[in-house]
């Protein structure tokens, strides 16, 4: 069927656009070329563009890392007010945000008053995510471990090849957190969670008391004191309160151990 005159009329347009952008790239190109002062104009209103979005981030990427679980929650209120099924999706939110900090009460409260239907059941990574850290910190390790498992084992969502990677390091991640606080961590344990540390700052800390069990296990008590640097001091309901002095004085007991 032969093209119609609105057809190539649109088709004329679109390729005088495109000559239009391809003269005026060029003509820049040579302009830059001949005195280079001409770039500060274009990487201006690039800088200008791009600013808020990475000011934006750094500030959240700062808040994730604080510690500050409150703070957290509450700049995630406007996700969870326009969220969907808001009596299962909000207390999910608020329970892995709980569960990253090592709040073990008001996590397994959160997770208490989700809504059971359709949008639990579709939300199997999210439970499995939070099961997997609150077993391994209440000490179910076996259970921990096995949830870690089942988490790698489910199917890839549907997203671009950035997330998938994200995702992919993240279940990677968890499944050896899990093993380090079960001590049957691997070889590449200790890599693994320095790199999911800091692709995630939501489970940095996570991530850095688990690599700090995998140094003792390997005998690197040297690197405890460098992995907990920084960590924000926290409150008695964080089980990371515990565990900070705990990996503290144990390495310093074994360091000393084999100086003697």
């Amino acid at each position: 069927m032969p093209p119609s005159a609105k057809d190539r009329s649109l088709r004329a347009g679109s390729f005088a656009a495109l000559v239009v952008v391809v003269f005026v790239s060029a003509l820049a190109a040579q302009t830059i070329g001949r005195d280079p002062r001409y770039l500060i104009a274009p990487m201006a209103l690039t800088a200008l563009l791009f600013a808020p979005r990475v000011v934006g981030r750094w500030r959240m990427r700062k808040l994730l890392i604080s510690g500050d679980v409150e703070r957290v929650i509450g700049t995630w209120e406007g996700t969870i007010h326009r969220a969907s099924h808001q009596g299962t999706t909000a207390p999910l939110l608020k329970a892995t945000a709980y569960a990253a900090y090592g709040w073990i009460g008001p996590a397994r409260r959160a997770l208490d008053r989700a809504m059971r239907g359709p949008a639990w059941e579709a939300a199997v990574e999210q439970r499995l995510f939070i099961e997997t850290l609150l077993d391994t910190f209440e000490g179910n390790r076996d259970a921990a471990v096995h949830k870690a498992s089942t988490l790698e084992k489910l199917p890839m969502p549907d997203a671009g090849p950035f997330a998938r990677r994200r995702i992919a390091l993240l279940r990677r991640g968890l499944a050896a957190l899990a093993r380090a606080f079960a001590h049957c961590s691997r070889r590449s344990d200790a890599r693994l969670l320095a790199k999911a540390a800091s692709a995630s700052p939501l489970v940095h800390w996570a991530m850095r008391y688990a690599a700090a069990v995998v140094a003792i296990d390997h005998g690197r008590t040297r690197d405890v004191p460098l992995l907990l640097a920084g960590a924000p001091p926290w409150p008695a309901e964080s089980a990371f309160h515990a565990f900070h002095d705990e990996l503290l004085s144990r390495a310093a007991q074994e360091s000393a151990a084999t100086s003697t």
